[in-house]
This record gives C-alpha cells, sequence and structure tokens, in this order.
C-alpha cells in the first residue's frame, strides 16, 4: 500500500511497546517566531526560579538535571504517553520497531502514579516468571518506583542480555509484595503465530505490529488456504496486542479489506490530517472472520478491530478495548534526543472515536471459563486508558453504543459445541465461541439477514 506524507514532512513509524501505541516519526527543524506576552513572562519565572533553586538548594545541582527534569515534567502533564527520550531511550525505541530489544519483555504504562503492567509479552522472562496484568511495579531493585516516569523505568529495567534484576510487585488479593528476579534477554518479540483449530479453521495471533506483520500474516493466510480443507474461517486474536506501526495496522486491515477508508487521523496541524484506504490487489475476503479483543487490545489493534467492524468484515468478540485513540509522534532533537508528542487523535471509517472509551465487541464473552478465574478478573480494577490520569478526553458525546440488542438473541441462537479435546480451546471461553460461531456461519447469516429483511 503507498502511503503518502505531506512535502517536506518525511513519514517513518515507529513501535514503542511500553507506551501501548503507534508513533510518528519525523525530522523537526525548531523555528522562531514571535512570543506572546504571556508566554514570556512565564519563561522569565522558570528561569528565576532556575536561578534560586542553583543559587539556594541545599546541594549543589546540575543546571542539565533540572532543565530535564522540568522537561519531564512538563511533558507528562500533557497525557500519559507524552515524554523526552533520551539519546539511550529514543535508540532503544528505534530498535524496538524490529520486535528485538534487551530487557524483560513487560508491557508496562503508569496509573495513580504507580508503574502497572498491562501484560507482559510471550515467553519472556516476565511472562515465564508469572508476571501478570495489573500487578503494580511497587520497586525496581531497591528503588521505590512511586511517580518514576515511565521513561526512567524503561531505562531501570531494559539492560543487557544475562544480568539480573529485581522487581517487586503488588498483586490484587495479595498482602505481601511479590519479588521476582529476573534474567534480563534478547527479547524477541514473535509478531505472528498460526495454526489450524480444526480442519478448515484458522488461528492466527497477531502480538505486536511489527515490519514484517503483514508479510508473516500473508504467508500463514496462503499457508492455511493451499490445505486440503481450505480455509472455511478464522479467528483472528488480537488480545493483549498493545499496538505498534500505524502502516503495519493499515496494511493488515487491508489484506482483509478490498475498498473503502480502513483510519483517518485529526490534529491541529494539516500534516496530521491523513486518511488510508484499502486496496482490492490482495484482500482476503472468502472467508468469515471473528476478531478476539481484550482490555488489552489498544492502539493499532483497535485501529484493525475497528476497520473490520465499521465494513462488517468481521464479527469482534471479548471485552472492550483499552482506548487508546491518540497519536503519538517522535520528533527528533539535535542532541540525538527527541520528544515524544501527542499530536493527532484518530477515527475508525464511520467517524467513531475510540479514545478513552474503546472498541465495543459485537459479542461480549468474558475471559475465562473457571468461576474462580472470572472472579479474579473482576476483582482487579480494569486497566484502560480512561483509567489514566490525564488522558485525553473523548470528544464525542456518544462515541461506541454497545452492540445491539437484536445481535446478541442471534448470537445466543447458535449452539455451543462439547469439548474439543484441544484444552487450548475447551480451557479459553473466547476462543471456544469463536469456534462455535465460525462453525455456525451459514446459520448466524440467515439470522441476520431475516431480521434485515
Amino acid at each position: 500500500m503507498r502511503i503518502v506524507a505531506k512535502r517536506g514532512f518525511p513519514v517513518i513509524l515507529l513501535l514503542v511497546g511500553m507506551a501501548l501505541g503507534f508513533f510518528l516519526a519525523a525530522q523537526w527543524v525548531p523555528s522562531v517566531s514571535a512570543v506572546p506576552r504571556q508566554d514570556y513572562e512565564s519563561l522569565e519565572a522558570f528561569t528565576n526560579i532556575l536561578s534560586i533553586v542553583k543559587k539556594n538548594y541545599v546541594e549543589d545541582v546540575d543546571t542539565k538535571n533540572l532543565v530535564s527534569g522540568a522537561i519531564n515534567g512538563m511533558l507528562s502533564s500533557l497525557d500519559p504517553h507524552s515524554a523526552y527520550l533520551t539519546p539511550e531511550l529514543y535508540k532503544e525505541l528505534q530498535m524496538d520497531t524490529q520486535g528485538r530489544f534487551g530487557g524483560l519483555g513487560i508491557e508496562i504504562t503508569v496509573k495513580g502514579g504507580i508503574l502497572t503492567v498491562v501484560s507482559p509479552i510471550e515467553d519472556t522472562p516476565a511472562a515465564k516468571a508469572g508476571v501478570k496484568p495489573g500487578d503494580q511495579i511497587f520497586k525496581i531493585e531497591d528503588e521505590f518506583t512511586k511517580d518514576m516516569t515511565l521513561v526512567d523505568a524503561v531505562k531501570k529495567m531494559r539492560g543487557p542480555k544475562g544480568t539480573k534484576i529485581t522487581i517487586s510487585v503488588k498483586r490484587e488479593g495479595v498482602p505481601e509484595l511479590i519479588n521476582f528476579t529476573l534474567m534480563r534477554d534478547t527479547i524477541r518479540v514473535q509478531s505472528v503465530r498460526s495454526r489450524n483449530l480444526e480442519e478448515g479453521y484458522g488461528y492466527i495471533r497477531l502480538a505486536q505490529f511489527q515490519e514484517r506483520s503483514d508479510r508473516d500474516l500473508q504467508k500463514a493466510l496462503e499457508k492455511m488456504v493451499g490445505e486440503k480443507a481450505g480455509l472455511k474461517g478464522l479467528v483472528l486474536d488480537l488480545r493483549n496486542n498493545p499496538g505498534g506501526l500505524l502502516t503495519q495496522a493499515v496494511r493488515v486491515a487491508d489484506l482483509f479489506l478490498d475498498s473503502g477508508m480502513i483510519v483517518y487521523t485529526e490534529g491541529r496541524i494539516e500534516s496530521q490530517k491523513q486518511k488510508y484506504f484499502a486496496q482490492k490487489d490482495g484482500s482476503w475476503t472468502d472467508f468469515p472472520i471473528v476478531v478476539l479483543v481484550n482490555g488489552g487490545s489498544a492502539s493499532a489493534s483497535e485501529i484493525v478491530a475497528g476497520a473490520l467492524q465499521d465494513h462488517k468484515r468481521a464479527v469482534v468478540l471479548g471485552t472492550k478495548t483499552f482506548g487508546k485513540g491518540s497519536v503519538q509522534t517522535i520528533l527528533p532533537l539535535d542532541d540525538s534526543s527527541a520528544l515524544r508528542l501527542t499530536t493527532a487523535r484518530y477515527f475508525t471509517p464511520k467517524g467513531r472515536s475510540i479514545q478513552a472509551t474503546g472498541i465495543v465487541p459485537d459479542i461480549i464473552v468474558e475471559s475465562a471459563p473457571q468461576q474462580e478465574a472470572k472472579v479474579d478478573e473482576k476483582r482487579r480494577p480494569g486497566l484502560r486508558e480512561e483509567n489514566l490520569p490525564g488522558h485525553l478526553q473523548n470528544q464525542q458525546q456518544t462515541p461506541n453504543a454497545l452492540p445491539d440488542s437484536g445481535d446478541k438473541e442471534k448470537e445466543k441462537q447458535i449452539p455451543s459445541s462439547g469439548p474439543t479435546g484441544d484444552d487450548s480451546i475447551d480451557n479459553d471461553a473466547q476462543l471456544k465461541r469463536a469456534l462455535d460461531l465460525l462453525k455456525s456461519w451459514d446459520v448466524f447469516k440467515q439470522l441476520v439477514q431475516k431480521k434485515a429483511a
């Protein structure tokens, strides 16, 4: 797909896992313009305070550290996703787009001033040790994390392969802190995994939107279609996918759409107003799709789910998504550092903003079949964009309506099948329901058409 940037504004899209979203990187040259009087007075107040601190603070302080702290404070006051990236962190961000970095494999955010795990990345030290979504990281080594910035936390937890680090987490329902001593590793996030659920019914897990996600997904589809039974239906699993590259979100959605808009962005400046459309060539439209989502599905995941939902190309099943509907632009600075600045909101083809509201599935299915697991999930506070202090407000009055009650009634008419004998399916209520729906797709279509008539 060809995506055109405005002249003089070269566009590269980057991924950073810990920030749950997609990014727009651009060369940026600061311009000199007239400063309003009130802004000048504010800057004068800042320089006066800087001078007072330098002269009177109990210990000698470095001006560079003071200015850096002021920048971090300024950006963190805007929203949870804007931040200052040191040269080291900016370099790591550029590496992240390739799905490879040194660290623990934890997607984190800040909630109420506390570092909170969104989800551990599959097959990483954090996931293998038992770190869970919703865990609050109280300490990194011997340092408490209260009011620690996201950038500083990531810097402390990342490091060379083979080095150890201890984190202490508070888990809902557990009175004592849980200590994890983890061995850092090279985190290689495998973006696409696929398998057959049953003959003719495929499953593709998309963990993150990386540079090769669309090509890997294309290969998985070609393999499934080329098998003896072909592909009668597909489950696309976007659960706990924190996002990634905008270009990849567009290309993945384009694989299943042959026309129409996929997503558009709106910002204050003209270069942030972009529209992305599907192309007919290379589209897979011959089989039904069920998209699985949950509270850990964010940003690029929500773009794909929203586009397929709006075009009625897929049924979205699971629980409400994270609700991150903003674009962060990476603005490189002269000293090899960068700003990560929120510059736009994105919208689904029908003009829905999911900022702080998320994508509401067509069919609501909770995640765990066992009662104990359901109780634990309800007890843990929902970690979504709307819970983050300082998040951007959704400017639409009714951005996402609940699924149509008639659709709920139609879905109930699809019978639940017995055990498949595959524990990975039978113990996953959402995946099991998705498979049942695909196997009864002709019946489901008839029910939908009957209501429409």
